[in-house]
């Protein structure tokens, strides 16, 4: 029984330690960034979803419609969105917005890319972890929560 026992406790101080340097090299690296002009693709662990590509199955999601009839820039309503889900936005260009998001226990950083496509009115999306394998579906709830809160802001500026 006292085996058993140390062998449990080992066992969790390992896990503990590897969540531990997980988180760390989760801190380095940054977004993937615009390949041609489009989000890159995700690679083939499930941790990653995009809309930019939808030959990809596994990993695409539907980018976000904007109405014909917005006249407030949604790159702005994407920022504040980001802002109010606990997102910290790490750089922004015309078109383009890459921010972070830290879980709250291990600090694990994901990358939220948004690309906006206005001649099809769209706006693509791409949200990925940047250590591990598998995210448990974070990233995709991560990417309908913004969704909902672009669409409340949304109806609010009209």
């Amino acid at each position: 029984m006292k085996t058993l026992l140390i062998t449990i406790f080992v066992l969790i101080v390992a896990v503990i330690l590897l969540l531990s340097i997980f988180s760390r090299v989760s801190k380095q690296g940054g977004a993937a960034g615009l390949v041609e002009g489009a989000l890159s693709k995700c690679a083939k662990t499930p941790n990653c979803v995009c809309s930019e590509h939808s030959d990809d199955v596994d990993h695409y999601v539907e980018p976000i419609i904007i109405p014909r009839n917005v006249t407030v820039d949604a790159l702005s309503l994407l920022r504040e969105a980001i802002e109010e889900s606990g997102g910290h936005v790490e750089s922004e260009a015309k078109n383009y917005l890459a921010a972070t998001f830290t879980s709250s226990i291990f600090r694990f950083v994901d990358d939220v890319e948004i690309r906006l496509d206005s001649a099809q009115q769209l706006i693509h999306i791409r949200s990925a972890s940047r250590v591990g394998y598998s995210d448990m579906g974070v990233n995709r709830n991560r990417v309908g929560l913004l969704k909902r809160l672009f669409d409340e802001k949304i109806a609010e500026a009209n």
